[in-house]
């Protein structure tokens, strides 16, 4: 017979699924985010002391902690499946930020858990919905990857963030039986570039792209695309093929037309064999895939 605690676990897991079957979300959590929107319970937020602070002053206050999580199958396609899982995250993130009257949704975290279920994984977006007197009312709160304090400074610069973009590719390479050594160039033993491979890379990443800007001009004019993740896997065989899979995520942003750039920049490339300085010093990541397997700064 099962445990009282048991019984809530499964009773809660029903309510769950009922609610996601209607794009909603279960009276106990309504419940929580309507009381962290009326005061009557206590605030939790990433942000830091500083920023607390800064926000403050700029008329932003948090209201809740919200969260949007969705376990995907991509078994027909990885591209399209990591596209749709985060978008499905991002739902339910969104959702849960409107039910606690929130019209934004900074520092968002993205994490991702890859278990035993086959071609499936879990999407899960955490960040702090916070109430931002000086934003225009709309149906849909604003979710941001980056933190208060950079939220801040763009609103200051007349840089409205206004979303999140996605952008995924993957494709194969197979090498012919009577072709060229795809790792060699056909010359062992030499510096050579890998002419197909390279250009084969640039596609994959070229495409992601292309999808992240058609995404991100849905809801404005530019991308702060701050995650990105490339693989090239060689799979074994006669002839043996190769995966190549690249996928991009930013905050959408509205920047009016010949608005001026308050800072200097200058474009640089780093090709310095060892860790990019311009990587390590990026503080903290929201990237969702491993570190050891994203690119350097460009």
């Amino acid at each position: 017979m099962a445990s009282s605690d048991e019984a809530a676990a499964a009773e809660r897991a029903a309510a769950w699924e009922a609610a996601l079957l209607r794009n909603a979300l279960p009276s106990f959590v309504v419940e929580r985010l309507e009381r962290a929107k009326a005061g009557t319970a206590p605030w939790l937020s990433t942000m830091t002391p500083a920023e607390l602070l800064l926000t403050r002053s700029h008329g932003m206050r948090p209201v809740a902690m919200v969260s949007g999580t969705c376990w995907y199958h991509y078994g027909y396609s990885w591209t399209n499946g990591h596209a749709e899982g985060w978008h499905k995250a991002l739902i339910r993130i969104v959702a849960e930020a409107k039910a606690c009257g929130a019209n934004a949704i900074v520092d968002v975290r993205m994490r991702k858990i890859q278990g035993g279920e086959g071609s499936s994984m879990d999407f899960t977006l955490l960040g702090t919905a916070v109430r931002f007197a000086g934003l225009r009312e709309s149906p849909n709160p604003i979710v941001a990857t980056v933190g208060a304090l950079e939220f801040v400074r763009l609103l200051e610069m007349g840089i409205v963030p206004t979303g999140i973009a996605i952008g995924a590719h993957y494709e194969w390479l197979t090498q012919s039986s009577t072709g060229r050594n795809l790792e060699t160039g056909g010359k062992p033993f030499t510096n050579t570039p890998l002419t197909r491979l390279s250009s084969f890379w640039e596609n994959v990443r070229r495409r992601a792209h292309s999808q992240l800007r058609k995404d991100a001009a849905k809801r404005g004019n530019g991308v702060l695309a701050d995650i990105h993740f490339g693989q090239l896997l060689k799979q074994e065989g006669d002839p043996p093929r190769y995966l190549g899979r690249h996928i991009v995520i930013g905050t959408v942003v509205s920047t009016p037309a010949g608005a001026p750039v308050p800072h200097a920049i200058k474009t640089v490339v780093d090709m310095r064999d060892e860790e990019s300085p311009l990587h390590a010093k990026a503080g903290k990541r929201h990237a969702a895939y491993d570190d050891n397997e994203s690119e350097g700064g460009i």
